[in-house]
């Protein structure tokens, strides 16, 4: 019996322990939860070795864990706080830049409007400048029109005053006439584009005869001969001389129409000297020959040359040269 009773008493005192252990173990997990207080409540009755140590283990690891718990909140709080430092500088960023933007929008469009307004007033002065310009026109149109109506209402018709020359001119044709006959002359007049020189065109067969009573003739006398040359007209050629009477101060233009495809005259060399270079050059610059010539040659350009520069339908032989 008393072996009994022991038994029975060993049994409650192992479940009062029991009991109290496991007060403990949920003591120790309480202190783990609450942090930094779990030493303190860290029981001071005995319990079993192993049950403490497991309790203080994990009253670290909760220890460690809200540690860390905090560090992480701490971080994540500096990480938000730099953040939002970040947008808002970001913020201040596109906002000045949007101010710049518009700033420089509203200075090209007060330049161009200026510009626009100087364009639209220069237009505008133009086309009153155009417009006086043509007004001033017309008034000055209108304005001589009726002094040219006036004066022709006014005025009789001015007869043309005849050139002083022509006593010259009517002088040389009669007594050539009187003398050669009214057959060898082809027309004469008054040049009035050259000084209005007494002109007398001849015949192409009495060009020699008339030049000759020109020179020796008592009332013309004309000794002096001091220009000729050749003249392309496409429908024929013709030769020009030019004479002067010393002794009368007086000149005539002696001419003669020729065949342009075979241009042929008689030479004047035998009446006035000076009629040599000229026909030599005649010859050379439009192929026009002159019967009795004592040296007719080309005195410019060479024997070799081909064509004769000239001629209105000459074409170089050599277009490089």
């Amino acid at each position: 019996m008393s072996g009994e009773k022991d038994l029975e008493q060993l049994k409650k005192e192992a479940a009062a322990k029991a009991r109290e252990a496991a007060l403990e173990k949920k003591k120790a997990m309480k202190a783990a939860e609450a942090g930094s207080q779990a030493e303190d409540k860290i029981p001071t009755v005995a319990a079993g070795e192993d049950d403490l140590d497991l309790a203080k283990k994990k009253a670290a690891a909760a220890a460690k864990a809200k540690a860390a718990a905090l560090a992480k909140m701490k971080a994540k709080e500096q990480a938000g706080t730099s953040s939002d430092s970040d947008d808002a500088d970001a913020k201040a960023k596109a906002i000045a830049a949007a101010k710049a933007k518009a700033a420089a929008a509203a200075k090209a469009k007060a330049a161009a409007k200026a510009k626009q307004a100087a364009s639209g007033a220069s237009d505008d002065e133009k086309a009153k400048a155009i417009a006086a310009a043509k007004a001033k026109a017309a008034a000055a149109a209108k304005a001589k029109a009726a002094a040219g109506a006036k004066a022709g209402a006014e005025s009789e018709p001015v007869e043309k005053k005849p050139s002083p020359n022509q006593p010259y001119l009517d002088k040389y044709v009669k007594v050539i006439e009187e003398h050669l006959g009214t057959d060898v002359l082809e027309d004469y007049y008054i040049n009035t584009l050259s000084k209005d020189v007494p002109t007398i065109v001849a015949k192409r067969n009495a060009y020699f005869k008339v030049a000759e009573f020109l020179k020796y003739n008592e009332q013309l006398g004309f000794d002096y001969l001091s220009e000729l040359h050749g003249t392309d007209f496409q429908t024929h050629m013709e030769v020009y001389v030019h004479l002067y009477s010393y002794k009368n101060r007086q000149s005539v233009a002696l001419k003669v129409k020729i065949d342009r495809d075979e241009p042929e005259i008689d030479s004047l060399v035998p009446l006035w000297a000076g009629a040599n270079w000229p026909e030599c050059e005649a010859y050379d610059l439009l192929g026009i020959k002159f019967t009795g010539h004592p040296n007719l040659h080309r005195i410019m350009l060479g024997e070799e040359w081909i064509g004769h520069p000239l001629r209105k339908d000459y074409v170089p032989y050599d277009v490089e040269v």
